[in-house]
This record gives structure tokens, sequence and C-alpha cells, in this order.
């Protein structure tokens, strides 16, 4: 696996980075980026409709942003619903590094932490958030789903966004499989949005 993927320890690459602006719900973000990250040119949009699918939902309580990059889910989450307990992880340092950055130039308290997976995450959630990694593969993906099941709390929900032409009929299969349910949200310009809860 090259070590300039934005999902492994890229610490070595050259650093250049950037500004830019994002508008949610007539807020305006500032993130700062830089190479080895995902999305760094700006918000992706399956994020920003993972985003939009939050808009009428009652979040509260432990949030885990998994996967966060530079950190916007889980920023956009503390500024819109700032009563929640929000926890940000990356595998990538530098991802990591970023996204704490961030939540300050932001303005925005949470935890943020370098986690492969769950490995540095014991905690359970009431909501998990996750814009998979689809480059890494589903032997990779996959576990993650069995995973957030875990670190779940009971009637507890994760919520992914995933393309239709990058395995999203597939993974919302895995998903029923791990959870006994899944429901398609939202479907928008090839995008699924998927949410599982765990019912025990």
């Amino acid at each position: 696996m090259a070590s300039n993927h934005y999902f492994t320890d890229n610490r070595n690459l050259p650093s250049w980075r950037k500004e830019h602006a994002f508008v949610f719900l007539g807020h305006t973000y500032t993130f700062v980026t830089d190479l080895g990250v995902f999305s760094k040119e700006g918000v992706d949009r399956g994020t920003e409709i993972l985003l939009q699918t939050l808009e009428e939902t009652d979040l509260d309580g432990d949030v885990l942003d998994l996967g966060c990059g530079y950190g916007v889910v889980g920023i956009v989450v503390k500024t819109c619903f700032p009563k929640c307990n929000v926890t940000a992880s990356d595998i990538n340092p530098r991802a990591v590094e970023l996204a704490s950055i961030n939540a300050q130039k932001n303005g925005v308290t949470m935890r943020v932490l370098q986690s492969d997976g769950f490995e540095a995450i014991p905690e359970t959630y009431d909501t998990i958030l996750l814009n998979p990694p689809i480059r890494t593969g589903k032997s990779v993906i996959y576990p993650l789903f069995e995973e957030a099941y875990k670190h779940l709390k009971p009637k507890g929900r994760l919520r992914i966004v995933i393309r239709k032409q990058q395995g999203a009929s597939s993974a919302k299969t895995k998903l029923e499989s791990c959870f006994k349910n899944c429901e398609i949200i939202q479907k928008h310009k090839g995008y699924w949005i998927l949410e599982s809860i765990r019912l025990d």
C-alpha cells in the first residue's frame, strides 16, 4: 500500500497547507487542508449529502465521526448540535492534527484522536457517522461496520454515505447482516445514505 494514501500514516509527505471555506445552513466554516488527506481541495459531495441528512435528525448524546479526515463532519455536528459530545478519529496522524486545528479555528470543542478503526476507541456511542475509505476495499470497510455495531449503545445508529457505483447495494446487504436492519435514508446523484440501528 502506497504511503501517500489518506488512510495511512503519511507524515513523511511534504506539507502544503491551504484554507478553504464551506457554507452549511448559513454558517461559514474555514478548514485547513494539506497534502495526503482526503478531499484536500474542499468538502466532498458525499460528506455534504451526509450532513444534509442530519438537518432533520435530533442528534444528541455521544457522537463519533469515524475516519474524520480534517474534521468536517465532527465540527459541523458540534456546531449544529452543541449539546452533543463529539469524538473525531482517523488513522492518519496528519488528518488528526488538522482536525484539531480546524476545531479550534471554528470555535468547536471536540475530542480528536488517532485510531486505526476502533483500535483506540473503547467507548460506545449514540451515533456513529462514517464516509468509508472506499479505496481500502471491503476487507477493511466491512469490519468497520461490524465493530461499529459493538461500539453503539442500545438504539444507537450508524449512518454512512457511499456511492452506488462503489458498492452501496452490497454495503446495505452487509449492514443488514450485522444489524438485522438497514434503511436507505436518501439517494442523491449516485450517493446513498444508509442507516442501521442497534436494536438489542
